[in-house]
């Protein structure tokens, strides 16, 4: 492989691979060897540079803001500089990288282990098999049973006496699909969890200690002062390596919210066969099949529902995976995944075909990790939005630059997660979609954005909850008006489930909001007016995406930077004088620049074969 094709799209997930070699009919010559992007590049030699040196000047301790937050930073390991570990978030994650990886490692290979032992143990029914060549309903059974004894090990470790709580959730869950009416399932799947977000939420995760003190009355000493602590504290103090389990169970809502819906969409065709209707083979079903008809009506059972739920490589974080792919993949694996292979050369011996997926995936991650350690350990963008600072301490090309490199970091601190949590899922043979394409700098559309960023709870938002809505509906009286709700429906669950609070509610509202603008100047300027103005058309579309990125700043830095007062500080320290009015025209002049390299980078895709909406 060559190192270019390393940031290859079709790296980061197999899904985007064209099927042929040959350029896409709507892709356009190429621009790079142009006397216009040769002033481009200039820009991209010089501009980052200053970029980078703005936020490492206020990150040295001879700047006057150094003393207000030194001390949220720690020692670090790269050229005796401090770290900026002060995010709550990615220091739980950084600080048990270590324990990850190992973990990561075992549990695939125990995985195997297992197979091969009892692979070996019915080897007289003519020898030791590839796990590949098991009756495929033998290997899901297989995999969902280790999967749950695996997963109810680790919940232990996790959770601790919580897992018990966990379990009766998922319990309550289950329920639903399996003894209400059909007619019922849909609403009540969605009361019930709604309501579990809220109710872990507003009673800290049901702390046993609360629990004791509604159940039974205080206790009081003879002296009339009240007793210690009892049963209830004693028990929350072995609450595992996460006690607060309810943080990261939203994640598990998504899934229990999947598994509901598509028992309930299973029902409609329980008549006959999908499979057989459609004539398709189930070891080699198309992504949208697996997604869609992939588990068939015997399939949804109690154990089968643990181990998707439960899945230990995404139970965390995701990314997420519908319980039919789950399903699918079990049975069939991906050729994506590490999986044995009968060698067409010689059928005797077994051959690895996953490696060249997930090889170059994992070298990915691996630069992704340094280089939020470099960042890090450079710029302390997030200790400075922590501490409250003056914001007329600093220039407004600096505080431009604060924003912009604390929104970099989010990106970071939540991809680093994603995909080492996707790459041990597919060490174990399950392939989920890959949570975010494109770098943060490569974004120019709100909604393009979104497709992108945190990618398979996208497609989950588009299969359970924007499409039963009515989709955008694109044609129709009063079309418009239906799908600006639906937008408004879909981004307030979206905030709820992220956080319950304000801020993240006007994110949700203000993402709405900005994506009028652009509908609005799709509607206005279509691209089939320009087809003999191709540069006009690029360049105007390039006003408007440098619109686009600035509302996507201001929106991300509200929702999960600096808040809205936060905002409001760095808005006026940007434009509140002459000069900084003078940068933030230079600035959306260099976002121009940065919109045309992200136009002729997904020209160079359409030249590839590769089709994305991202």
């Amino acid at each position: 492989m060559k190192i270019k094709d390393l940031f290859k799209v079709e790296t980061l997930d197999h899904r985007f691979e064209p099927k042929d070699s040959s350029p896409l009919p709507t892709a356009r010559p190429s621009r790079w060897n142009t006397a216009e992007y040769y002033i481009y590049y200039a820009a991209f030699l010089t501009i980052p540079i200053l970029m980078f040196k703005s936020v490492h000047d206020v990150s040295q301790p001879s700047h006057p803001g150094f003393a207000k937050y030194e001390g949220l930073l720690e020692d670090g390991w790269i050229f005796g500089r401090k770290v900026d570990n002060s995010d709550a978030q990615y220091r739980g994650f950084r600080a048990n990288v270590p324990y990850l990886l190992l973990v990561a490692i075992l549990h695939p290979l125990l995985r195997r282990g297992v197979e091969y032992v009892i692979n070996a143990l019915g080897k007289d029914s003519g020898g030791v098999k590839s796990v590949a060549s098991v009756n495929p309903n033998t290997r899901l059974q297989r995999r969902a049973t280790f999967d749950v004894v695996f997963a109810a090990a680790l919940l232990m470790v996790f959770h601790g006496l919580s897992a018990a709580k966990v379990l009766l959730i998922l319990w309550l869950n289950f329920q639903i699909p399996t003894k209400l009416p059909k007619q019922y399932v849909a609403v009540a799947t969605w009361t019930f969890n709604i309501t579990i977000l809220f109710a872990n939420e507003l009673c800290h995760g049901y702390r046993f200690a609360e629990i004791a003190a509604f159940v039974l009355p205080p206790q009081t000493t003879l002296a009339g002062e009240q007793a210690e602590a009892g049963w209830g504290a004693w028990l929350d103090g072995y609450g595992g390596l996460i006690p607060r389990w309810e943080i990261l169970f939203n994640i598990t809502v998504l899934r229990l919210i999947a598994f509901n819906l598509d028992y309930l969409w299973s029902m409609d065709r329980r008549a006959g066969d999908p499979l057989e209707k459609k004539n398709l083979d189930p070891a080699h079903l198309s992504e949208r099949d697996r997604v869609a008809v992939g588990a068939s009506s015997s399939d949804f059972t109690f154990l089968n529902y643990l181990a998707y739920v439960l899945y230990s490589p995404l139970y965390l974080t995701g990314p997420i995976i519908n319980f039919n792919d789950y399903i699918a993949q079990s049975r069939y694996p991906l050729p994506s995944t590490v999986h044995s292979h009968p060698s067409p050369s010689d059928p005797g011996r077994t051959r690895i075909v996953g490696y060249k997926t997930i090889a170059p995936y994992a070298l990915r991650f691996a630069l992704c990790l340094l280089t939020m350690e470099f960042v890090l350990h450079h710029l302390y963008a997030v200790a400075i939005s922590k501490s409250h600072p003056d914001w007329s301490t600093y220039t407004p090309f600096q505080l431009s630059m604060l924003g912009y490199f604390n929104l970099h970091i989010i990106w970071l601190k939540l991809l680093i997660p994603w995909r080492f949590f996707r790459l041990w899922s597919l060490l174990d043979g399950i392939d989920p979609p890959e949570n975010m394409v494109r770098c943060m700098s490569d974004n120019y559309s709100v909604l393009a954005f979104w497709r992108g960023w945190h990618r398979s709870f996208n497609r989950w938002i588009v299969r359970y909850i924007f499409i039963p809505l009515g989709g955008s509906q694109k044609s129709g009286k009063g079309s418009g008006w239906r799908a600006a709700l639906n937008y408004a429906a879909v981004f307030t669950f979206v905030a709820l489930w992220h956080d319950i609070n304000l801020r993240l509610l006007i994110w949700g509202w203000l993402v709405v909001v900005f994506v009028l603008p652009e509908t609005l100047a799709r509607l206005a300027f279509p691209a089939s007016k320009f087809k003999t103005r191709p540069n006009a058309y690029r360049w105007l579309a390039g006003v408007g995406a440098v619109g686009n990125i600035l509302m996507l700043m201001a929106a991300n830095l509200v929702g999960f930077a600096v808040g809205l007062d936060g905002l409001k500080g760095l808005v006026e320290g940007i434009v509140g004088n002459l000069g900084g009015r003078v940068f933030f025209v230079a600035a959306c002049a260099t976002l121009f620049v940065g919109v045309q390299v992200m136009f002729e980078w997904r020209e160079g895709e359409r030249r590839r074969g590769v089709e994305m909406k991202c």
